[in-house]
């Protein structure tokens, strides 16, 4: 039964309520965090063959497929932190973001949070993208497949973002 208060003349009007939840989706949770563990996965082989110093990478080593060359590069590192880790950080805070629970919170620091660090994931990734064409003159196999993850994960957010209003996850 709705809540109601005195309106003018003693008359009863309802008060006030939050505005509906608007669901998210399940297949924007399924796929972000699919995305997500991809970028684990790829970010923390890329990240092992740096901090190990390994050139082992199952990667094609001609003029312009070069994995070696792009992770050796002076690209290869931000302020004297591999982008590989910066990588491996990315996606495990996003998929501490795009958890479930996460997307049914209704707090919208997290839902900012969230697009602000897929947004600051694309601009990182077209920096690399260029560095790789026009400066290092190599394509990282590996390295590309984190570019598609990051983008598709970007994409991902940026719908569940434009849905608008708190967020919950539903099964569809």
């Amino acid at each position: 039964m709705a809540e109601t208060r005195p309106g003018p003349a003693g008359a009863q009007s309802p008060a006030p309520t939050a505005a509906p939840l608007q669901a998210v989706p399940g297949w924007v949770t399924r796929s972000s965090l699919a995305v997500c563990m991809a970028g684990l996965v790829i970010a923390g082989y890329l990240t092992w063959e740096h901090v190990t110093g390994a050139t082992t990478f199952a990667c094609p080593e001609n003029g312009t497929i070069n994995c070696v060359k792009v992770t050796t590069s002076g690209y290869s590192t931000i302020v004297g932190v591999p982008v590989a880790l910066l990588g491996l950080f990315y996606f495990a805070a996003l998929t501490l973001m795009c958890l479930p629970a996460a997307w049914r919170s209704p707090l919208p620091f997290l839902r900012a949070l969230r697009l602000g660090s897929a947004t600051t994931g694309v601009l990182l990734v077209l920096y690399l993208i260029w560095a790789e064409l026009f400066r290092i003159n190599a394509i990282c196999l590996w390295c590309t497949a984190v570019h598609i993850l990051t983008i598709a994960l970007f994409t991902i957010v940026a719908i569940a973002h434009a849905l608008g209003g708190p967020l919950r996850s539903h099964r569809t």
